[in-house]
């Protein structure tokens, strides 16, 4: 989990009461639906005392009342909450924070008093550094361009106006570099975290626990809890491909799908399927009442 602090409003939406301040962090989302519990995987962006906005793997519907599990950073227990379903987008999704306690308001009030306080040392640091080169710089004009008392005496007037330009031109170059570091760094961390979202489970395929046994298809299918649809390609579809994909899973402890490798099936139909397995949800596998580190194959058909 990565953190970094600085004020953040979404685009497009009125000035908030509240300041949110950016936060990369796993995120379980579960909401019920028709009598059936559905946990939805996904990241933080930002958070607020109000509320948070996320990326989820799934989707939410606007109005929708869920349930909350996050871990705010240096926190030993996870912070669990009811939220209501502000608003969604092609990428994000707002939510409100409902009746939390006394104890987890502080939470949240503490985690976003700390990340202002780092925003406001990180700024007061950047600060100085500026002013001493833009200092420097017309220093080193200054040497470069020595005048005689004559022409002093004639540039007077001129040189008057600039002393009361400079301090306006110096205020306005560290605003705007300010602006352009800190749309640098939001860029650089949201692509970071849209990464992580869509590929960390590949990229931890080093560090994979063997399976300990492998699975029935039949048997796993009656654990799954969380699916997601595999897109057809629009160029398969043109084409009118068609094929059943077979893929083989190892599924973790907890349920979630750490390794995804498709076994036959044409390039494109194979990668579609497996980008959609790899947010498939199990409850648990259990062996003797504790949970194990499973392998299974699953099938997912494409016919135009």
């Amino acid at each position: 989990m990565a953190t970094k602090a600085h004020p953040y409003e979404w685009n497009g939406r009125p000035r908030r009461r509240v300041p949110r301040f950016e936060l990369q962090a796993a995120l379980d989302v579960t909401v019920k639906r028709v009598e059936v519990a559905e946990n939805i995987p996904g990241r933080t962006v930002n958070i607020s005392e109000r509320g948070i906005e996320a990326v989820m793997a799934g989707e939410l519907i606007e109005g929708e009342t869920v349930s909350v599990d996050l871990m705010l950073p240096d926190d030993a227990n996870p912070l669990r909450a009811q939220a209501v379903v502000r608003h969604t987008g092609e990428l994000s999704c707002g939510l409100e924070f409902r009746r939390l306690s006394a104890e987890q308001r502080e939470k949240v009030r503490r985690y976003t008093k700390e990340a202002e306080a780092m925003a406001d040392r990180k700024i007061s640091d950047l600060l100085p550094s500026l002013e001493t080169r833009e200092q420097n710089g017309v220093d080193a004009e200054n040497q470069r361009a020595p005048r005689s008392e004559e022409s002093n005496e004639e540039e007077a007037p001129v040189w008057d106006g600039m002393e009361s330009y400079w301090p306006t031109k110096r205020v306005w170059i560290l605003i705007a570099i300010a602006a352009v570091i800190a749309g640098m760094l939001f860029w650089w961390r949201w692509n970071l975290g849209w990464e992580q979202l869509e590929s960390g489970l590949r990229n931890q395929n080093a560090t994979i626990e063997k399976p300990e046994i492998r699975v029935p298809a039949e048997d796993m299918e009656r654990l799954l809890i969380h699916r997601v649809e595999p897109i057809y390609p629009a160029e398969a579809r043109e084409r009118k491909l068609q094929a059943i994909v077979a893929l083989d899973l190892i599924v973790g402890r907890d349920g979630s799908v750490l390794s995804v490798r498709p076994l036959n099936g044409p390039d494109m139909l194979a990668r579609a399927a497996a980008d959609a397995l790899r947010w498939w949800k199990f409850q648990p596998y259990l062996e003797k009442g504790r949970p194990i580190v499973v392998e299974t194959t699953m099938a997912v058909e494409f016919k135009p």
